[in-house]
């Protein structure tokens, strides 16, 4: 049984104020919006579901739970406990945990590879001297991210060149060189998952095992395909991070670890309060296995990671409802407004191509190519522009110095379209 309550309507989910009893957000057209008040201008949002401009909307669903969580009290560990089993069902994993963002799931996904139960090494975190914590990454898939992995104390050992960026081959990293690089300091693999990551991630993993090292997968922005939730931890990989805050329409500050129950075990006393006797202490078995442990561990390394029970209660009703397919619906309405942004660019100095979706339950994206030399200007200066504006807007910058803008339909609101195409006509003709 799942964590998703009512059931409410396209209309209600979709609407930039849904109407929550516990939340009075209400804002009526003639008042400052809550932003406002606080003298932060809103913007209209064409970039996604980025942690920079605050992730996805949230359906209304999910915020009528967070609303209902915050009126009790729970042990975080029960609640923990429970979250990973409804983790478990969807990905097909052995446990999960409800964490701070994929980030923070890498962190602690990193700190229970590198100590496990071991007490000792858990109170050393991130030192870690005297102790393995070498993780094998493929050069090509290091980036600020890798950032989480280096916060729990781990060294990046990197492998393979990225020859085909640089314009002196055509290969990738390779099996074999993530297996060279094994030493008696590597304790596991960090892989980042995109649809063309190479080496094979299976690939990778049946390697690893054979030399009893785990593989701590980075697939934040992975979803969807909704697919991915079984296929990723189904290649075997020991744990693997997924972002709460970008499809999965959970809290922004929130992810997904799922993975082996004896890492979720330490990862979990990791993050957890410990500020408990010993004799008083009993967490679920799911999902800390205290036969492990000598003694009870104090406050560890993802201490200042915590999940709020009002998050945890959020994200698992997000998950049952991206799980169930019931954002697909939504996919027409943005291929619709993404069609209505296009057609109000007919006259202005672009060309608009939509980017078709590689899975069915993905969205197009729009991409706008400035032609730079008619308008005078660069499409750095149109993005610059669009910000800068009333209302702002962002849009997505990936190909800038390319001439390229993108329109992602995910965060846009039906009232905000009008205001979008006048902006962008404002700057592109």
């Amino acid at each position: 049984m799942g964590f998703a309550g009512k059931r409410f309507s396209q209309e209600e989910r979709r609407s930039p104020r849904p109407q929550v009893s516990a939340i009075r957000c209400r804002i009526e057209d003639e008042t400052m919006s809550i932003y406002q008040q606080l003298g932060v201008q809103p913007i209209i949002n064409a970039c996604g579901t980025v942690t920079r401009l605050g992730g996805a909307p949230m359906p209304a669903e999910v915020l009528d739970a967070f609303a209902q969580a915050a009126v009790e009290s729970v042990p975080l560990e029960h609640l923990q406990a429970a979250a990973s089993r409804r983790i478990a069902e969807v990905t097909g994993a052995d446990a999960g945990l409800v964490t701070c963002g994929a980030a923070g799931a890498l962190t602690l996904g990193t700190s229970a590879i590198l100590t496990g139960h071991n007490l000792a090494r858990i109170e050393k975190l991130p030192c870690c001297d005297g102790f393995p914590h070498e993780l094998i990454i493929a050069r090509e898939q290091r980036s600020g991210y890798d950032h989480a992995v280096r916060a729990a104390g781990a060294n990046l050992v990197e492998v393979g060149f990225n020859e085909i960026v640089s314009n002196a081959g055509v290969r990738r990293t390779e099996v074999w060189e993530y297996e060279a690089a094994i030493t008696s300091q590597t304790v596991g693999i960090v892989y980042v998952h995109a649809h063309d990551s190479c080496p094979n991630l299976q690939e990778v993993v049946a390697m690893a095992h054979e030399h009893d090292l785990p593989v701590l997968v980075d697939a934040a922005g992975e979803l969807p395909p909704r697919s991915n939730l079984k296929d990723i931890p189904a290649t075997g990989a020991d744990l693997v991070c997924f972002s709460g805050g970008k499809a999965i329409h959970g809290p922004q500050s929130t992810g997904i670890l799922c993975g082996r129950g004896g890492l979720i075990s330490s990862a979990a006393l990791q993050m957890l309060d410990m500020d408990d006797h010993l004799d008083l202490w009993d967490p679920p078995e799911n999902l800390i296995d205290r036969s492990q442990l000598t003694g009870i561990p104090r406050h560890g390394i993802g201490r200042g990671l915590k999940v709020s029970k009002e998050e945890i209660v959020a994200l698992l009703t997000a998950l049952d409802l991206f799980a169930s397919g019931e954002f697909d619906s939504q996919l027409l309405e943005y291929r619709r407004m993404l069609s209505t942004v296009a057609d109000s660019l007919s006259g202005a100095k672009v060309n608009c191509r939509m980017l078709e979706p590689l899975t069915q339950d993905c969205w197009p994206v729009l991409e706008i190519t400035v032609d730079c030399s008619a308008l005078g200007v660069s499409a750095m200066d149109v993005c610059r522009a669009l910000r800068t504006g009333t209302p702002p807007v962002y849009v997505g910058h990936a190909g800038l110095h390319e001439g390229r803008l993108q329109i992602n339909p995910v965060c846009l609101q039906e009232a905000a379209l009008p205001s979008l195409t006048r902006r962008l006509m404002d700057e592109l003709s």
